[in-house]
């Protein structure tokens, strides 16, 4: 199996830049992420203290970010990783029901927005998962719901159409679904999941939907749930000054290494977690 040097999670100013860096030092790196970069920097309407663009708007800016990449020949990998597993000298991550390899990996995801859904961290892996793809079999022929916190999570909840005898779609957002006819689209608010005999129950605000199964889908998954094991200080990654994290080899960077959530003090955490993961495989390669 191919084994990436680095693999970073995440193209917002601190995935970005770490994958910059990593690249400058000659190391073999994989970006995973979206192709849009961060929503959250396209949106923002004017950046006052990013260092040599004054008074940048963010999607100006991440269309610079986007020419840097592009110079440096740098790809984008467009893959979910649903769990990072610490293999001791390396790293596995799972994206679906593929299994990649990275000597390090850089966390760079963003911070999860709110709180878990009542019953979701209990039901965890009873009946609540966080992967359609890799989940999906256990639920053939079955009803499932999906709870979906942004449209990119649609394409899971077509899939589980072609497998599962019912879908329940339930948008958090305001944008319109674009689904097939085998999904149910629900717009009630979720209040949470209980266990209902051998049922899941998904509890709205206007009544409940028994289903077999429920699959939570967001944008980033909680550090402590996305990487067993890892040290965790609230819904940030607990780090050093040079962004290690608890297990060894693996770095985190940006908003989900804490406060201040701002786009430069992102782009210069990517920098040095990069500097750290780099420092980290020569370590390695000397013994």
């Amino acid at each position: 199996m191919e084994r990436y040097d680095v693999a970073i999670i995440g193209t917002g100013p601190a995935g970005l830049s770490a994958a910059i860096t990593a690249t400058i030092r000659n190391k073999k790196v994989l970006l995973l992420g979206s192709k849009d970069l961060s929503q959250k920097l396209a949106k923002a309407h004017e950046i006052q203290n990013y260092l040599g663009f004054p008074a940048v708007k963010g999607a100006d800016l991440a269309a610079a970010f986007q020419r840097h990449i592009d110079q440096m020949g740098i790809e984008i990998t467009e893959k979910r990783i649903n769990a990072v597993y610490s293999m001791g000298d390396y790293f596995s991550l799972q994206a679906g029901d593929e299994m990649i390899e990275a000597t390090a990996v850089i966390l760079a995801t963003g911070v999860v927005q709110g709180k878990p859904l009542p019953g979701e961290e209990e039901l965890l892996g009873r009946g609540v998962s966080y992967c359609a793809t890799c989940d999906a079999p256990l639920y053939r022929g079955k009803e499932v719901a999906v709870i979906g916190y942004s449209p990119r999570e649609e394409e899971e909840a077509a899939f589980l159409s072609e497998v599962c005898s019912r879908v329940l779609y339930f948008p958090t957002y305001k944008e319109e679904t674009h689904l097939p006819e085998g999904v149910s689209v629900i717009r009630e608010k979720v209040t949470g999941i209980e266990k209902a005999d051998e049922k899941r129950l998904v509890k709205t605000d206007e009544k409940g939907y028994a289903v077999d199964g429920v699959f939570v889908l967001r944008e980033a998954v909680a550090p402590g749930q996305l990487v067993p094991g890892l040290a965790v200080d609230g819904s940030h990654v607990a780090v050093d000054r040079k962004m290690a994290a608890s297990i060894p080899g693996c770095f985190a960077c940006g908003d989900i290494a804490g406060t201040p959530y701002q786009y430069i003090k992102a782009a210069g955490e990517g920098n040095v977690a990069a500097l750290s993961a780099v420092a980290y495989i020569d370590q390695l390669k000397r013994r």
